[in-house]
């Protein structure tokens, strides 16, 4: 584990969490898309992952890093091992530990755990977990802090009982969640994201109830449903997606598109390979 600086409590900046690739990373599940894993290239995707960092990196943003395990083939994927609350109104921040729903990555989380153990006392969060015969993934959450809302995907890697456990867990803060059925992709953010301000993003062929969400946008391709908040008024996305950026920039944010097109091969997207932590005194806002 390494770190690029020391932070403190006060004044925190935004952090992104990262795990290197594993160098077996084809090796990994896919499950809801045609299997391209024959056409995958390892220095192409190491390079792409290095943009996609940058775009963080040159917005300030302070990073952690867990190693990369060879053992591990989808562990780059850190998202699925952890989950970021950070109620509004306040300056608690809690990391919720997953149990992801396949076996093979089961494994991922004992890397995580030592590394966010040891940065627990720099940071100042909670750290809860999600235990068996409960399962969740982090690629299922989406959050709506604005409104104290958790939609949570089930049926896929995420059950029941990791989702009572999460009601359980997130209660004393206020938050509601519920449960959004999921079979059309691997996970909810496979499916929806949101803006900055709250809007939904989807792809209908992806989402087998829309109407569980109060409002959204149709986005006219299915690498376009994930973004990842930057700032208040930027975004990054998939470079596979431009008549989904050409729209998100006309709703007056700025739009870094990034190739993640191995990622993709490997049922990936933005959100996955990275989990983000925002500061805690800014105003009431979405954070997906």
């Amino acid at each position: 584990m390494t770190t690029r600086k020391v932070l403190g409590r006060q004044d925190q900046p935004k952090i992104i969490v990262y795990r290197e690739p594993s160098p077996k990373l084809k090796d990994g599940l896919v499950t809801h898309i045609a299997d391209e894993r024959g056409q995958y290239d390892h220095e192409r995707a190491l390079s792409q992952w290095r943009a996609y960092l940058d775009v963080f990196f040159k917005h300030g943003w302070e990073d952690f890093v867990i190693e990369a395990d060879k053992n591990l083939p989808d562990s780059v994927f850190v998202e699925d091992t952890m989950v970021v609350f950070e109620p509004p109104g306040s300056e608690e921040v809690l990391v919720v530990l997953t149990n992801p729903g396949a076996a093979e990555r089961k494994k991922e989380i004992e890397g995580v755990r030592d590394m966010m153990t040891r940065v627990q006392d720099i940071r100042g969060f909670a750290l809860r977990s999600i235990k068996a015969p409960g399962t969740l993934d982090g690629g299922d959450i989406l959050k709506d802090p604005h409104n104290r809302v958790v939609y949570c995907g089930i049926g896929g890697r995420t059950n029941a009982e990791g989702i009572q456990q999460l009601r359980d867990i997130l209660r004393p803060y206020g938050y509601v969640v519920k449960a959004v059925p999921m079979t059309k992709a691997l996970h909810l953010k496979s499916a929806a994201t949101a803006l900055p301000d709250g809007t939904v993003l989807l792809h209908r062929d992806l989402i087998d109830d829309v109407t569980v969400f109060p409002s959204y946008i149709e986005v006219p391709e299915k690498h376009g449903v994930a973004v990842v908040e930057v700032d208040d008024h930027t975004v990054v996305m998939s470079a596979n997606a431009p008549k989904t950026a050409d729209m998100i920039r006309a709703r007056a944010y700025k739009v870094i598109t990034v190739d993640i097109s191995e990622f993709e091969r490997l049922e990936g997207c933005v959100t996955c390979l990275s989990v983000r932590f925002r500061r805690t005194d800014r105003p009431e806002t979405f954070k997906p």
